[in-house]
């Protein structure tokens, strides 16, 4: 037996002898659970910071919406300082007050997402399974604060042509490809490694993503509607040249249409004996299109109030949120083993609907796509059986 140095003589010192600092003694015990979360995280643990981002990133749409509408754009004329004698929100240089603070208060929660997205890259990246890191979700992580950079560098451009309105969609959008990351990182961390395996027939994962689409067109023109009419800024802020009747009509009529590729979806979902889940989010996409619907028109019949346009903001997040988890949960992948192979394509079908049910078998039960090749005759072979 060889010499065990005095540091490592007990099992709990050699256990923490490649744990972060944090964890090392010295430190509150939140700290070092906390430590341990992000430099050694669980697929709870995961799972929770890729909700964090996807919550986050959500949030980062819904205070840049309060700005615009609020007429606060400008609050802070310059970038990347407030104003060109001030970093903070201060003098009497710029916006009125309130607006210089309601700018500045956006650009220090964009600096604290910014960091939130920086905690789940590292745990992305320090992520295990079955002793291999998880390249997909490492991207997708990093997709992140990659994002929230380049919101920044557009944002700045923003201040800097005085809220031109093409620039401002710019940024929208960008938001809108940042929500789509995250929601594709909450998913991947719950699946396997394996290829995606389609639960319903192609027609229905077709509509699925048009309806997806429809949702991109549709935020698209709510930016074009916004930058074209009285809530794009002050008096002084250039706007779309468009008529406002016209891009609000076509607003509408691409909200209709994506009502219409809704209740197809729905209807397909529940006939087509899609997983529990999958209906589910038909069901909740219907009822948000709907309830978005309403207060579209209502808004707009009211003369535009700030506060309703801002829950209409709310509800176009949330449907972009719901449209993009639809096509994930038309299809499943397997967890891979360590040798490579994929294990047998099994429905994860809670309401047991379908021709393939019940739970997946042990991994050890479980053969390789090897053995399953070997094992199982080809379609020509069959043919010939058939046939004789």
């Amino acid at each position: 037996m060889g010499f065990v140095p005095g540091h490592l003589d007990s099992p709990d010192a050699a256990a923490t002898a490649g744990a972060p600092p944090a964890a090392r003694g010295g430190w509150p015990g939140w700290v070092r659970r906390a430590a341990d979360s992000v430099w050694a995280p669980s697929p709870v643990a995961i799972k929770r910071y890729a909700l964090a981002g996807l919550l986050a990133s959500v949030f980062i749409i819904l205070t840049g919406a309060a700005v615009r509408l609020s007429k606060s754009g400008l609050g802070c004329p310059d970038w990347p300082q407030c104003t060109a004698h001030s970093l903070v929100a201060g003098g009497d240089h710029g916006d009125s007050l309130i607006h210089r603070w309601i700018e500045f208060g956006n650009r220090l929660v964009t600096d604290a997402i910014f960091a939130a997205a920086v905690l789940v890259f590292v745990a992305a990246w320090r992520y295990r399974e079955d002793g291999r890191r998880r390249r997909d979700l490492v991207w997708l992580a990093a997709a992140q604060p990659g994002a929230i950079v380049a919101q920044a560098i557009i944002g700045g451009i923003v201040v800097l042509t005085k809220l031109n309105p093409g620039w401002v969609s710019v940024h929208y959008l960008a938001s809108a490809a940042l929500v789509a990351a995250a929601v594709a990182l909450y998913v991947r961390c719950q699946e396997g490694t394996g290829p995606p395996r389609p639960l319903v027939r192609p027609e229905v994962r077709l509509i699925s993503l048009a309806v997806v689409g429809a949702v991109a067109l549709m935020l698209a023109a709510g930016t074009v509607v916004t930058g074209t009419g009285p809530l794009a800024g002050a008096r002084s802020v250039p706007r779309y040249p468009l008529p406002l009747t016209g891009v609000t009509q076509l607003h509408a009529d691409i909200g209709w249409l994506l009502g219409g590729l809704v209740i197809a979806l729905v209807l397909a979902l529940r006939l087509g004996s899609a997983p529990r889940r999958a209906v589910w989010l038909g069901w909740l996409l219907l009822v948000l299109v709907a309830v978005q619907g309403s207060i579209g028109y209502g808004q707009y019949f009211s003369g535009l109030p700030a506060g309703v346009v801002w829950v209409h903001e709310v509800g176009a997040a949330a449907i972009w949120v719901t449209a993009l988890l639809l096509p994930y949960a038309l299809r499943e992948r397997a967890r891979g083993f360590t040798d490579g192979s994929q294990a047998r394509p099994v429905t994860r079908n809670p309401a047991g609907i379908g021709s393939i049910g019940g739970a997946a078998p042990p991994p050890e039960a479980v053969p390789s796509a090897a053995v399953l090749s070997r094992s199982e005759p080809s379609a020509s072979e069959r043919d010939r059986a058939e046939g004789a």
